[in-house]
């Protein structure tokens, strides 16, 4: 039986895919700053009610499988995150503490796609994407040997 939520007035099982880059596709969300806003995005997730299940920061891009209730809009929850977490980078790791202009750390927009009853390939696919990128690039480096005088 599936793990189904309730508001005063509903019961639910909402659950989305998003994807969203960093601005210019910029490298800036790994090693340290990976762990540090893996714990911003659960927090703010918390914060909007919500539920992060599963989620991957890649190196160009972020993964995440997350649990929104009915009541709250995709678009506000997802803005929400992609903004309080690049304030709290630029806190963190820039030292501002105010004044927050010309501090873009994501592109404005973002994919999402409802899950519904494939949540189970959605979540292994998430889990898998970093042995997937790696994959990706030995295949580039190998044709780019292709070219190499021998």
């Amino acid at each position: 039986m599936k793990d189904y939520k309730s508001l005063s007035h509903s019961v639910w099982d909402c659950k989305y895919h998003i994807v969203w880059i960093p601005k210019f596709r910029k490298k800036k969300h790994y090693g340290e700053v990976a762990t540090y806003l893996g714990e911003i995005f659960h927090e703010l997730a918390r914060q909007r009610e919500s539920k992060i299940v599963e989620g991957h920061i890649c190196p160009d891009h972020i993964h995440m499988l997350i649990e929104i209730p009915p009541k709250h809009a995709v678009a506000e929850v997802v803005g929400y995150i992609k903004g309080k977490s690049a304030i709290a980078i630029a806190r963190t790791y820039l030292g501002k503490r105010q004044n927050f202009t010309g501090q873009n750390f994501r592109a404005r927009g973002y994919f999402v796609s409802t899950v519904g009853l494939d949540e189970e390939v959605i979540e292994q696919y998430i889990r898998e994407q970093e042995a997937s990128n790696q994959r990706f690039a030995d295949k580039r480096l190998d044709q780019l040997d292709m070219f190499k005088d021998n």
